[in-house]
C-alpha cells in the first residue's frame, strides 16, 4: 500500500517540484527509514508500521521515466532510457552477493544499509549533475 501510494505522490511531487528536487527529496527520505528500519533493534509492530514509509517513500522512482524520456533527444531516447534502466539493474543486481560479502564482518542489516545509503547517495549525486528536465519541450 506504502507504494502504490508512494508512486502517486512521486509523479504529483516529480512535476511540481521537479525531476532533481524530487529524486533528492525521496532518496533522503528512503535513505532515512531504510536506516531506521535496518540499524534499529525494531519490534515485530514497529516493522509492520515503519513498512508503509519505507514503501511511500521508495518509489521516487515514478518521475524516472519522465526524466529520461526529456533527458535524451529523440533519435537516440530508445537507446538512452534502455541504457539507464538496465546499467542500473546491472550495478543493483550485484547488490545482493556484495552485502552477503560484506555480512561476514558486520551485521546483516547493518550491510543493507550500508548498500541502501551509497545507492541512494548514488542518486542524489546524479541528481545533483543532471540538468533538471521539467517542463522541457520534447523535439519532434
Amino acid at each position: 500500500m506504502g507504494s502504490y501510494c508512494g508512486y502517486l505522490t512521486g509523479a504529483y511531487v516529480s512535476d511540481r517540484i521537479g525531476r532533481k528536487r524530487a529524486f533528492i527529496v525521496f532518496a533522503l527520505a528512503s535513505c532515512a527509514i531504510a536506516s531506521i528500519y535496518t540499524q534499529l533493534p525494531l519490534d515485530s509492530f514497529s516493522m509492520l508500521v515503519l513498512g508503509f514509509p519505507l514503501g511511500f517513500a521508495r518509489p521516487a522512482f515514478s518521475g524516472m521515466g519522465a526524466f529520461l524520456t526529456e533527458l535524451f533527444p529523440t533519435r537516440i531516447r530508445g537507446s538512452g532510457q534502455g541504457f539507464c534502466y538496465n546499467v542500473g539493474r546491472a550495478i543493483g543486481a550485484t547488490f545482493p552477493f556484495l552485502i552477503g560479502y560484506v555480512s561476514q564482518t558486520m551485521t546483516l542489516g547493518h550491510a543493507i544499509g550500508a548498500f541502501a545509503a551509497a545507492a541512494y547517495g548514488i542518486v542524489i549525486l546524479a541528481a545533483l549533475t543532471l540538468p533538471e528536465t521539467k517542463r522541457r519541450a520534447l523535439e519532434q
